[in-house]
Formats: structure tokens, C-alpha cells, sequence
């Protein structure tokens, strides 16, 4: 008794956090800056900032296949290949599909990163706010429910997230797109300028800015005392930056929970569920198994963060079964696992832009320009519910430039570093809206490696979505048209679901706990001691991308679990 009583109280910790991407990384640091104790597992190995971003200055001729993946990895791995971030230099951080399977029911490409930072170490790093009119979306068309928060509720959230992470972006005054706490912004090239302009002088309602972005324009004191420096416009980031200019895990939460002497981090740990305590009526730990030895171990605490990114928190929760949750921790409701959306990105436009040859850029800037969503904002205006932001870049020439070209000498150098005509591609980010049929569940038959049911995907496109695809392309090439750009070519790109790497739902935040799994603060309705502030929590998707909303959430929920601990109401 007195050996075990010992073991156990080895490994018990005032909170345990699952998962150490984005939003797992915020919640070890304010948890731990509130003087919790604080156990941090990871699925996958450990990487140290810098130390373990072994291709982060390595130039293209000094990788085996000059930064391309080999024609066996692509056909080995035909999911995680499709990432456009996936190359040599960058393919250590990402799942490969063999060794962690699933079930698509229906198509769906996962894109995964285990290992310490998730897929913080390889994001795109755009950091939009929410507004006011994407918290008032449900309960304004009737889809879904109603977001049990509003902007209000948040938004001081983002402003301390914001200060902390270093987000570059422009004081654009549009109520579409809240201001935040930006430091210096990137620009638009000289077409980009032209672009914004004739938009501005054909459209009341759509506004051209230049992407806000977490990428270190300018560092404050709160940045260098991370140990973080300057971005350097290399746009390599995907490899890890050693110079901490964009955000990640890896270089600024993870080690500013270390210095608070509270923080374990335990990688290599696989989390099988959660276990529920039917005499206390809530979570007292979790179930562990190590990923090399498969040893099932349990650690205990008083609070838990589930943040393994949303498909895995949904898979955590779903098996985290008892007498009391016979169908996963929490899930009176029967929404588990429901209501899994995405964004959309299937309409793409290329074109080319004859004019401003005399005009060029410096640096690889890490944004594009944006335009914030301007359909159906504040109420209901086409066929079609809900909207998409728009993204669009100019370039000159392409990074292939020359391949395949005849010639050598003088005149073939000469022409290789003429940079081209301009050219413009533009992107749609479109909201889905979440339905009960798209949904993820626990295969009956299947395992992985560690004994795991597998994760069965049954997520696909709507009517609906197609509309909003049709309307985007429609729109794109007018605006492109009016833009004076020439040769323009909209086009569907039949990507799969989940491409987008912006999964979200399927415990989603709600007011009642008959249709939703966790109430305004992130709890659990029914286990008031479980927190998911991951994408797994999203009522909707938003058209903005949503890495800073799950940061804000985070923050927000991980200062209210300390203050109800220190009344003792956990």
C-alpha cells in the first residue's frame, strides 16, 4: 500500500494538459504561470527549439533529392504527401500515413504532426480575429446552435494572446476583421497596390489588407525575454525557425513553462482515454501508453486540458468510456463527435497581369493579401448560407524558373534572371457549415500499434458548399477582370476534405448540455474538471483562419479552471 500510495503520488500534478501544439502550448504556460503544477503529454518525440530543426539552414543542392520527396515516399504516403508545407526539409514533422492509420468512410485527408510542438512548428501562421458577426452567425441562420460567447467575451483574450505571440498586421479599422495588437506590418507589391485599389473603387463592401500573420516584424521586450529574434523573410519556416520569428510551441510557450520550475513534459506518452471517478463524479487522470514500450501508465490530477488537436480530442473523449459515459466522457448529449467541419478551399484562380515591369519585391514575405469575408455578414443575402475570405498574392516569374530550358552561357544566365511577367493567384477560405452527418466515431474492428481504436472519418462537402465554391469563382475572376488582369482561369481543385488542416467541432461549445459538450468557459457540461479549448471546441469555422481563436480560448479557460480551483468548485 505504502508503494503504491508513493507511485501514485509521483504521479499526480495539479493539472495535466494532453497535447503540446498551439493550443496545448498556451495552456501549460498560463497554468503553469499560475503556479500549477503541470504534466504536458505528447504523442510524439521531443523537439527542442533549434537543436532539433536539423534542415533549417541547409540550401536547396545540399538535400539528397534537391528538396523534392522521392517518387516512393510520395507513393507510400498518398495523404501526407498532398501538404503543399511536406518536402525534405520539413517532411520529419509531419505523421506518415502508414504508421498511423484510420478509416476514411469517406475521404478525408488528415494532416498530422506528433511529435513536441505539433503543428505549431509547421502552420501557415495567419492570425485573424473572429468579429462579433461570426459569433452571431448560428443563432442568426439557424445552423448548428448558438455560441454560448460572444466577441466581447474574448476579445481581451486576444489581446493578451497577441501581445505574447507577436503577430504582424495593419490597424485597418473594418468591423469584419477586428483590430488587434499588431507590431509593424508587411506590404503589398506594387500589383497587389492595384488590386486593392480598383477594388476599392468597384466595391462598397470589400476591403484588400495585407495579411496579419505571427511573424516577429518588430520584437517588443516580451519577445527577446522568450529568446526570440527578428523574422528574417526566409520563409523556410516549415523546417523550424532557430530564430523564434514566428510563433511556435517549440521557441516561446513550452520553455516560458519551463522557467516557471512547474512544467513536465512527458513526449513518447500516448494518451489512451481519460478515467472518470463515478464516486467523485469527475476526472481524476488519465491512461498513458508509452509509444516504445507500450507500458500503460495513469497519472492523476485535479484538471485536464484535452488539446490534442480536434480529431484526436474527439478520439480521446470517445474512448474514454464508463458505466457512468458509455459512449465517451461527457456525452449525455449524443454529439460527440458530431458537427466536424472545415474550411474549404477547393476555388483557386490563376491569371497574369500585363503592365508594372519596371516594379519588383525583396524577401520572401510570409503573408499575402486578404480580403475578410462579404457575404452574408450581418444577414442573410444569397442561395447560400454563410461566405469565404478571399487570398491572393502577385509574383513575378516562378521558383522553377529556367527548369527544362535549353541553353547555356552568358545569354541563358541573362535570361534566367529576367524575373517574368506578373502573375496573380487567388484562393478561397470558405466556411463550411457543421451538420450532424459529418462526423468522426471509433472503428468496432480496427486498432493501431498501441491497441487504439482507430478514428473513422465521414466528412464530406455539401450542397451548400459547392454554391459557395460557384460564387467564389464567379466573384474572383469579375474582380480580377475589373483588376485589369488578363488570361484568367478559375478552377475546382477537387481537393478532399481536411486539405485545409482546419478540422473543427465535434465537441463543440453550446448553452444547453442537451445539444452541446461544453459550456462557455470550455468545460466539460457534465465533467466540470475536463477542458477542451482545442479546434475540437468550435461551434462553427469562421472564415479566418483559427489557430488565434483556439490560443485566446485557451488562455481564457485556463485562468478561469485556476480561479474556480482556488474556490474550490473543481
Amino acid at each position: 500500500m505504502n508503494i503504491n500510495g508513493d507511485a501514485t503520488k509521483a504521479n499526480t500534478y495539479d493539472a495535466i494538459v494532453i497535447g503540446s501544439g498551439i493550443s496545448g502550448g498556451w495552456a501549460a504556460k498560463e497554468l503553469c504561470e499560475k503556479g500549477l503544477k503541470t504534466l504536458v503529454l505528447e504523442r510524439g518525440r521531443d523537439v527542442k527549439h533549434i537543436v532539433d530543426y536539423p534542415t533549417a539552414t541547409l540550401n536547396l543542392w545540399e538535400f539528397p533529392h534537391r528538396n523534392r520527396m522521392p517518387e516512393a515516399f510520395d507513393k507510400e504516403n498518398p495523404i501526407a504527401t498532398k501538404c503543399y508545407a511536406l518536402d525534405e526539409g520539413t517532411e520529419q514533422f509531419f505523421v506518415k500515413d502508414a504508421e498511423h492509420p484510420y478509416v476514411q468512410e469517406k475521404p478525408f485527408d488528415w494532416i498530422r504532426g506528433y511529435q513536441v510542438g505539433g503543428k505549431s512548428l509547421i502552420w501557415a501562421r495567419q492570425t485573424q480575429r473572429w468579429s462579433k458577426f461570426d459569433f452571431e452567425a448560428n443563432a442568426r441562420d439557424g445552423a448548428a446552435v448558438d455560441w454560448p460567447i460572444r466577441y466581447e467575451d474574448i476579445a481581451p483574450w486576444y489581446s493578451h494572446v497577441e501581445k505574447f505571440v507577436g503577430i504582424s498586421g495593419n490597424k485597418d479599422g473594418l468591423e469584419t476583421l477586428p483590430d488587434g495588437e499588431f507590431l509593424k506590418p508587411w506590404q503589398l507589391n506594387c500589383v497587389e497596390k492595384h488590386i486593392q485599389k480598383r477594388v476599392s473603387e468597384s466595391y462598397r463592401d470589400r476591403h484588400v489588407i495585407i495579411g496579419r500573420c505571427a511573424h516577429l516584424t518588430e520584437p517588443k521586450q516580451i519577445h527577446y525575454d522568450q529568446g526570440r529574434a527578428q523574422c528574417q523573410a526566409r520563409h523556410l519556416c516549415y523546417r523550424g525557425c532557430p530564430y523564434g520569428g514566428y510563433f511556435s510551441s517549440n521557441s516561446s510557450t513550452i520553455p516560458w513553462a519551463a522557467k516557471t520550475g512547474k512544467l513536465t513534459l512527458r513526449p513518447d506518452s500516448v494518451v489512451h482515454s481519460i478515467i472518470y471517478d463515478e464516486i467523485k463524479k469527475k476526472a481524476t487522470g488519465v491512461r498513458v501508453i508509452d509509444t516504445h514500450t507500450k507500458q500503460m501508465t495513469e497519472y492523476y490530477a485535479r484538471i485536464i486540458f484535452v488539446n490534442a488537436a480536434c480529431l484526436n480530442t474527439n478520439l480521446v473523449l470517445l474512448n474514454s468510456t464508463s458505466r457512468r459515459f458509455p459512449n465517451g466522457l461527457g456525452n449525455d448529449s449524443g454529439v460527440l463527435g458530431r458537427y466536424v467541419a472545415f474550411h474549404n478551399y477547393r476555388g483557386n484562380i490563376v491569371a497574369d497581369y500585363e503592365g508594372f515591369e519596371d516594379g519588383y519585391y525583396y524577401g520572401r514575405r510570409p503573408t499575402t493579401a486578404f480580403m475578410p469575408n462579404f457575404r452574408n455578414v450581418g444577414k442573410q443575402e444569397t442561395d447560400f448560407q454563410r461566405g469565404y475570405m478571399v487570398a491572393f498574392s502577385a509574383a513575378r516569374g516562378g521558383w522553377s524558373r529556367g527548369a527544362g530550358q535549353e541553353g547555356f552561357g552568358a545569354d541563358f544566365k541573362d535570361k534566367l534572371s529576367d524575373p517574368g511577367a506578373w502573375h496573380v493567384f487567388m484562393m478561397m477560405q470558405a466556411e463550411t457549415v457543421p451538420r450532424y452527418e459529418n462526423h468522426v466515431r471509433l472503428s468496432t474492428d480496427q486498432k493501431d500499434s498501441w491497441g487504439i481504436p482507430q478514428l473513422v472519418t465521414a466528412i464530406d462537402y455539401t450542397d451548400n458548399d459547392v454554391k459557395v465554391m460557384k460564387d467564389f469563382l464567379q466573384q474572383g475572376a469579375e474582380m480580377l477582370e475589373k483588376s485589369g488582369c488578363k488570361n484568367i482561369n478559375p478552377y475546382d481543385d477537387h481537393r478532399n476534405p481536411g486539405l485545409d488542416i482546419h478540422e473543427m467541432g465535434g465537441v463543440r461549445m453550446g448553452r444547453d448540455p442537451k445539444t452541446s459538450m461544453l459550456n462557455a468557459h470550455n468545460q466539460l457540461h457534465n465533467v466540470k474538471n475536463v477542458f477542451v479549448t482545442d479546434g475540437a471546441a468550435m461551434t462553427s469555422t469562421g472564415s479566418q483562419n483559427p489557430s488565434i481563436t483556439f490560443m485566446a480560448l485557451t488562455a481564457r479557460a485556463a485562468n478561469f479552471a485556476v480561479s474556480e480551483l482556488k474556490k474550490g468548485n473543481l
